[in-house]
C-alpha cells in the first residue's frame, strides 16, 4: 500500500512541473508575438501606431525666372549668289583662272576668251573709221568752198545744197564708224570674264576649250563669302523675334556658331505656314547647305520648377506625390500622399516647369515617387538634404540664364 501511493505522489508531481513548465512557455511565446506586433505597428517617429509605406524627403516648389527661347531649324545658304556668264558668243575658252572655293575681287579675270577674231574685228573697224574720216574731210572742204562762193553765182543753189549734204552725210558716216569702233572695244574687253564682286567662287561650269554662247553660266559667287542660316518658325513665333537679336546654331558637326537676326520674312508661305528668318553667320563659320538647328532668345518667364527626381511617369502621364499632414485619433501626426496628375513645360538643368495640377506651396515627396501610391502613408525624413538638393539645381538653373 505504501509503495502504491509513493508512485502516485511522483506522478502528480511530474504532471505539475510539466503543466507549470508548458505555461511558461506559452507565456513567453505570447509576449514575445506581442512585442513583435508592437514594433511592427510603431512608425519611425515613435508616435503613431499606424504603420508608415516609406521614409520620404520632401520639397517645396520654386518660382524662378527661365530663359525663353524658341527653337527652329533651317539650312545654311550664301548671302546672295552672283551668276557669272559670258557677255559675247562663239568664242573658244582659252583659259580658265579660278576654280570652286577661290576667293576672287570685284573686277578680277575668271576667264579669257580666244580673241583674235574680235581683234581682227577692231582692226577692220579702225579702217573703216580712217576712211570715213578721210571722206568727211574731203567733203568739208567742198562745203566750205561753196559757201565762200555761195554769193558770186558761180555756183548753183542746188549744188552748193549737195555740197552742205554730203558734208553732214560723211559726218553720219563718221560718227557710225566710231560707234563701231567703240563696239569692237567693248567686245574685246569681253573676251575677259570678270567677278561681278568681291566673293567666293561656289560652283564652275567652265571648261578649257568650250565655245561659250552669250549668257551661258560659267560661274557662281557667294557675294562677299556672307553667307546665312534661314530657320522657319510659325506665325505665332514669329511675332516674337526681332532684328538684333542672337542666335545660337548647333551645326550637324556639333559646333555652335553665334548668329544675329538680320531680318524676318514679311510674308507667312500659304501652303507650310511658316516663315523664314534671315540670321547672318561669320564668313567660313559654315558651309552654305548645311542643316542646322538654332535657338532664339527672347527673354524671360517666371516658371514653377519642381526636381525632376520628384515627378513619375505612369500610363503616359506625369504625377507628383503631395504629402499632407494630419492627426489621428490618439493625437500623434500622420504624412499621407496625395497623386496629383501635373502637365509639364519647359525643362532647365534637372528642374521642371510645372504648369498645371499643383496650387499653392505644397510638400512634394523629392525621390522614391514611383514606389507609392495615392493615400499611402509615409515618414517625412527632416534632413536638409532636400532643400540641398534644390538648392544646387537652382544655382545650376541660375548658371544657365
Amino acid at each position: 500500500m505504501i509503495k502504491t501511493n509513493s508512485s502516485k505522489t511522483r506522478y502528480w508531481i511530474i504532471a505539475g512541473i510539466s503543466i507549470l513548465m508548458i505555461a511558461a512557455i506559452a507565456f513567453f511565446i505570447s509576449q514575445k508575438s506581442a512585442k513583435a506586433a508592437n514594433s511592427a505597428s510603431v512608425s519611425s517617429d515613435g508616435k503613431s501606431g499606424i504603420k508608415a509605406v516609406l521614409a520620404v524627403e520632401t520639397v517645396r516648389p520654386q518660382q524662378q525666372d527661365w530663359p525663353v527661347s524658341i527653337t527652329m531649324n533651317g539650312a545654311v545658304s550664301a548671302w546672295q549668289e552672283a551668276q557669272v556668264s559670258a557677255e559675247i558668243g562663239g568664242l573658244r575658252i582659252k583659259q580658265v583662272l579660278v576654280d570652286v572655293g577661290s576667293q576672287v575681287k570685284r573686277g578680277q579675270d575668271l576667264v579669257l576668251l580666244a580673241d583674235e577674231a574680235v581683234v581682227a574685228d577692231l582692226h577692220k573697224q579702225q579702217a573703216t573709221v580712217a576712211h570715213d574720216r578721210a571722206s568727211l574731210a574731203e567733203a568739208k572742204s567742198n562745203a566750205d568752198r561753196a559757201r565762200e562762193i555761195k554769193d558770186s553765182g558761180a555756183l548753183s543753189s542746188q549744188q552748193i545744197n549737195q555740197y552742205m549734204i554730203a558734208e553732214q552725210t560723211a559726218q553720219a558716216n563718221l560718227n557710225l564708224s566710231l560707234a563701231e569702233l567703240e563696239n569692237q572695244h567693248i567686245r574685246l574687253r569681253q573676251t575677259h570674264v570678270t567677278a561681278a564682286d568681291d566673293g567666293i567662287i561656289s560652283s564652275r561650269s567652265a571648261n578649257l576649250g568650250n565655245v561659250v554662247a552669250s549668257g551661258n553660266e560659267l560661274f557662281r559667287l557667294i557675294r562677299q563669302g556672307r553667307i546665312e542660316w534661314r530657320g522657319e518658325v510659325n506665325a505665332q513665333q514669329l511675332a516674337l523675334i526681332k532684328s538684333g537679336q542672337k542666335v545660337n546654331l548647333v551645326l550637324p558637326d556639333n559646333r555652335h556658331v553665334a548668329g544675329t537676326v538680320r531680318m524676318k520674312a514679311p510674308t507667312v508661305d500659304v501652303n507650310s505656314r511658316n516663315a523664314l528668318v534671315y540670321v547672318d553667320l561669320l564668313k567660313a563659320s559654315a558651309e552654305p547647305g548645311m542643316y542646322a538647328q538654332g535657338t532664339i532668345s527672347i527673354g524671360t518667364k517666371s516658371a514653377l520648377a519642381v526636381a525632376q527626381t520628384a515627378l513619375v511617369l505612369r500610363d503616359g502621364r506625369s504625377y507628383l506625390f503631395e504629402v499632407q499632414t494630419a492627426t489621428d485619433a490618439a493625437n500623434h501626426q500622420v504624412h499621407r500622399v496625395i497623386q496629383r496628375s501635373v502637365t509639364t513645360g519647359r525643362r532647365e538643368g534637372d528642374l521642371v516647369e510645372i504648369l498645371e495640377g499643383i496650387t499653392g506651396n505644397p510638400q512634394i515627396v523629392l525621390t522614391g515617387g514611383a514606389f507609392l501610391n495615392d493615400g499611402d502613408l509615409v515618414t517625412v525624413v527632416s534632413t536638409p538634404v532636400a532643400s540641398n538638393k534644390m538648392t544646387a539645381m537652382q544655382e545650376i538653373s541660375g548658371a544657365a540664364q
